[in-house]
């Protein structure tokens, strides 16, 4: 029996996104609701090569102008590194597909400094078509 006001599910899909932000800031940088955990989480390991990428370019590409690129200090935290760790872990990727199989939301934080890049996925429940909102 469902409870008053709620909705029975037919269905589950994923919600996956990335955000990314610094102290006081926070900017959502993009977002796709999959229709299964693994297609979620596949779409998570795009956007963490993509961020590393963008952050940590490959200096021998064609694409930058002469001298865009500079040496910096490597410290314990290193984004672009901890993105390319976490997409590339199998353990990561298990632990993702179990939580949310659970019906648990996903998180993984990558740090840099005071800036952090966020990947996030939850399990989203469909409401049956058949059951319509009280007016």
């Amino acid at each position: 029996m469902t409870a008053p006001g709620a909705c029975p599910a037919t269905g589950v899909e994923y919600l996956a996104e990335v955000h990314g932000g610094a102290a006081a800031s926070s900017v959502f940088l993009g977002g796709v609701v999959a229709p299964t955990r693994r297609l979620a989480l596949r779409w998570l390991r795009r956007q963490a090569h993509r961020l590393a990428d963008a952050l940590d370019p490959d200096p021998h590409t064609t694409r930058l102008p002469a001298q865009a690129l500079r040496p910096a200090p490597r410290t314990a935290e290193h984004a672009p590194a901890q993105l390319r760790f976490w997409a590339a872990d199998p353990d990561y990727a298990e632990e993702t597909v179990d939580r949310l199989a659970a019906g648990y939301p996903y998180r993984f934080t990558a740090r840099e400094g005071p800036a952090w890049y966020q990947l996030t996925a939850r399990p989203l429940l469909i409401p049956s078509s058949s059951v319509r909102p009280p007016a």
